[in-house]
């Protein structure tokens, strides 16, 4: 039988399994961002961009467990080192940022990234008929670009 529990061709299921765990490994290295950009901020948006900043670790963290749950959902099971995070990433890592643009500019740019590898998983889940990683999904980038959108409103762009 081709098919797993959930009624899903194994293979594909495989296949978002491995995707979804390169999403999750993103994302910690995403939310670590938030939370390093949360306690460095300096300068006049000191407020605002600490409170915005914790609103966005704070998301991510739920985001990360859907994931994660997503990801044994189809029998699989998700990546959960630091080793793991860094080697399945290509979110850049912000050190030491404490600058406000600079700051909102790695949050745009780590989104972006975010989104890229949602569509490869969007298109995969939709292929394979897998709604309920499709749906996830789909919620995560209308999410995201909204996020960004006003992101860049405030960076002025």
């Amino acid at each position: 039988m081709n098919k797993n529990i959930l009624g899903l061709n194994k293979q594909t299921s495989a296949d978002s399994v491995e995707k979804l765990n390169g999403l999750l490994a993103n994302f910690q290295i995403y939310y670590q961002n938030l939370r390093g950009l949360h306690w460095n901020i300096k300068g006049k948006n000191f407020f605002e961009l600490h409170v915005k900043f914790e609103e966005l670790y704070t998301d991510s963290q739920v985001k990360i467990d859907e994931i994660a749950e997503r990801i044994l959902t189809l029998q699989g099971k998700p990546l959960h080192t630091f080793a793991d995070y860094i080697e399945n990433s290509s979110v850049p890592v912000g050190k030491n940022i404490s600058n406000d643009v600079e700051a909102v500019e790695l949050v745009v740019s780590s989104l972006s990234e975010l989104l890229e590898i949602e569509r490869v998983i969007l298109d995969l889940s939709d292929t394979s008929d897998d709604e309920g990683t499709n749906s996830m999904v789909s919620d995560l980038i209308s999410e995201q670009e909204k996020t960004i959108w006003m992101l860049n409103s405030w960076l002025g762009k």
